[in-house]
């Protein structure tokens, strides 16, 4: 190999080997940090331990293959073998991980959305069947029921498929960061006045302005599905208590707490997942679509900020949001 193609080859970012007669005569820094520097003058067979790999790159007309865990356990990479000649052999290693994991993610998301549109779905038709029957359909209070019941699921899919675009559409515009002025104080105030019926609803503030540059629609959302579970998974009848701090660090804090009975340690970690549930039975009954969370952090990131859940069993759980305020001097 020459001067000049070690050269370039030592430039690329992508990992990179030359492979003469089975061994590793030369491995760029990006292959050395990846496989370490003991490859070079290493059987090929011993540097990368995969089957299919290894049959690509001693191939004689090379090819490509697909190679799991060459860096972490979950990792993924396509091993791409050209042939230089009849003992030389140029193998790029590309890292395609993320990729897989955005394709999985997809899959899983439309698997999910399938399956929580099914349930409901199935249990409409069902009842609508057995309506259709003269014998149950001509009982007006197994009607009125069932025609409750087909009320219900109906309402469980339109507040479903609601979320659903709501969350493509936070999505859409993830990366444009909002502009608009928002004072928080009154948006707070306004929100929470929306719950009046619930007068376990409360609200203090340490300030009586806190301007940031934001979404007024996407933000007043946030807090409706905070308060809202609150509500739904607070204690019945018992407090739930709203809180905005601006420090002088330049953010604003806003938390939503209530004396629920708590999530357990175990589900926090993954509260805010697409349609995961710490108590599924319990979020379907309540009306939840496993969405709520989800699109709460997807907003809070889009202006920014951080969001977080503390909670502790038999103690309530504390939803927090911290955003940047915007300097009005």
């Amino acid at each position: 190999m020459t001067v000049e193609g070690v050269h370039l080859l030592e430039q690329l970012q992508t990992p990179a080997l030359m492979v003469s007669r089975g061994q590793v005569r030369f491995a760029n820094s990006a292959a050395k940090t990846l496989l370490g520097a003991h490859i070079v003058g290493q059987d090929v067979r011993i540097a990368i331990r995969d089957p299919k790999a290894v049959a690509a790159i001693l191939s004689d007309s090379g090819g490509l293959a697909q190679v799991s865990g060459l860096s972490t356990g979950g990792s993924v990479w396509e091993v791409d073998c050209r042939v230089l000649g009849p003992n030389d052999r140029l193998v790029s290693l590309y890292d395609l991980s993320e990729r897989v994991s955005v394709a999985k993610s997809h899959a899983d998301f439309v698997a999910n959305a399938s399956h929580e549109l099914r349930t409901p779905l199935a249990n409409v038709l069902g009842y609508v069947e057995t309506l259709m029957n003269p014998k149950a359909g001509g009982d007006e209070t197994v009607r009125n029921r069932f025609l409750e019941t087909i009320r219900h699921e109906a309402q469980r899919m339109q507040a479903l498929i609601s979320d659903l675009m709501s969350l493509s559409r936070i999505e859409a515009i993830k990366h444009e960061v909002p502009l608009d002025n928002v004072e928080l104080v009154a948006l707070v105030h306004d929100v929470a006045g929306e719950f009046r019926r619930s007068a376990q609803v409360a609200v203090t503030a340490n300030c009586t302005r806190a301007v940031i540059a934001g979404d007024r629609g996407q933000l007043s959302q946030v807090l409706r599905n905070l308060i809202d579970n609150a509500l739904k998974y607070g204690k019945p009848g018992g407090p739930v208590e709203v809180s905005v701090e601006a420090a002088r660090t330049g953010w604003v804090l806003i938390t939503v707490r209530d004396e629920g009975e708590g999530i357990p340690p175990e589900h926090l970690p993954r509260i805010t997942e697409r349609f995961y549930r710490a108590d599924t039975s319990r979020s379907r009954a309540a009306g939840g679509t496993g969405l709520g969370l989800s699109i709460v952090k997807h907003i809070v990131e889009r202006h920014r900020g951080r969001f977080d859940i503390e909670s502790r069993l038999g103690a309530g759980t504390t939803a927090s949001l911290m955003l940047p305020l915007r300097d009005e001097s």
